[in-house]
């Protein structure tokens, strides 16, 4: 043999153990039934089988209940994907069913949802404009929001409430579709955290940086205050943000741990369609270490959020 030091081992000195006594983790007991062509949708929900992602959505869908039942808030970060694909409506029903109890989202999300409830579409085709020099010049996205941000801070408002106030005054033709609307209508606070130069309106004439600084502070003070009320049971979601939220989350429990506010057994989830390094540590793993849970699942987005809304409102007692 060329390396006489090693022998292969002997297989006669193995031990074997029966199936019989051996742990297993998976059962015929515990398989669903299929899902037959006349179900409804918690027959649907019931063939999930009870392993990994399927038994961590019920699990979460249960943490959020019980949130509910205990008044802890249900915090929503979204970015702007949820809005752009759609998924406002199911949103706005969930604030008008109690679910949601605050949103936290991006500068993006803020200008989809106005254009939306402005023109009725959105989404610019960025790679067909951004050589042509077309792109981001909207005049009437950068004109109103930032004239709404000017008008907000006037009045002592954060960029959320600034926005939804502007909503309602104007009186757009398409404001039922608008999730700053509703949320302003249904008193439900959002908090916007812009990163300056991330968005088209932050170069549009009537942009300033102080009103928009200005505004982000309250913001960031007014997520605080609610992420402070998560302690013994809360939920807070990130929808699709990599960077933003999942910093801005961190640093909001940092914020009210530095004031001696405790924050344990509170539960956090992840939804997005890959894998991130700042969502898994500063939403999953890092704030919910005092005896909380973290859920990260990866999917589109188009087909988790409206997968984890049917399974809330369908949920079994």
């Amino acid at each position: 043999m060329p390396y006489p030091k090693y022998r292969p081992l002997d297989r006669k000195k193995l031990k074997t153990v029966s199936i019989k006594d051996r742990r297993s983790l998976v059962h015929l007991a515990d398989f669903p039934r299929p899902c037959l062509p006349d179900a409804d949708f918690r027959q649907f929900a019931d063939s999930l089988p009870p392993y990994l992602a399927a038994r961590d959505l019920r699990e979460l869908v249960d943490l959020m209940a019980q949130a509910r039942q205990k008044g802890r808030p249900i915090i929503w970060g979204m970015g702007a994907h949820a809005v752009k694909l759609g998924l406002g409506p199911l949103i706005i029903d969930l604030m008008q069913r109690g679910w949601i109890s605050a949103i936290a989202t991006n500068g993006a999300m803020m200008i989809h949802d106005f254009e939306l409830a402005l023109a009725g579409h959105t989404s610019e085709d960025v790679a067909g404009s951004l050589l042509q020099g077309n792109y981001g010049n909207t005049e009437e996205t950068g004109l109103f929001l930032n004239l709404a941000l000017k008008e907000g801070r006037e009045h002592g408002m954060g960029a959320g409430e600034a926005v939804g106030y502007y909503l309602i005054q104007a009186k757009l033709p398409h404001l039922e579709h608008s999730v700053l609307f509703n949320a302003y209508r249904l008193n439900i606070p959002v908090t916007i955290h812009p990163a300056i130069g991330t968005d088209f309106i932050h170069y549009h004439p009537m942009f300033s940086g102080e009103v928009t600084g200005a505004l982000a502070e309250r913001d960031f003070q007014l997520l605080a205050s609610i992420v402070s009320e998560l302690d013994g049971g809360g939920v807070f979601l990130n929808i699709g943000s990599a960077v933003i939220l999942p910093e801005v989350f961190l640093k909001a429990v940092s914020y009210c741990s530095a004031q001696g506010i405790a924050l344990e057994n509170f539960h956090t989830a992840v939804f997005d369609f890959n894998r991130h390094y700042r969502p898994l540590e500063n939403v999953c793993r890092r704030p919910t270490a005092r005896g909380g849970k973290g859920f990260y699942f990866v999917g589109p987005h188009e087909i988790m959020v409206p997968l984890l809304a049917a399974m809330i409102l369908h949920r079994n007692p």
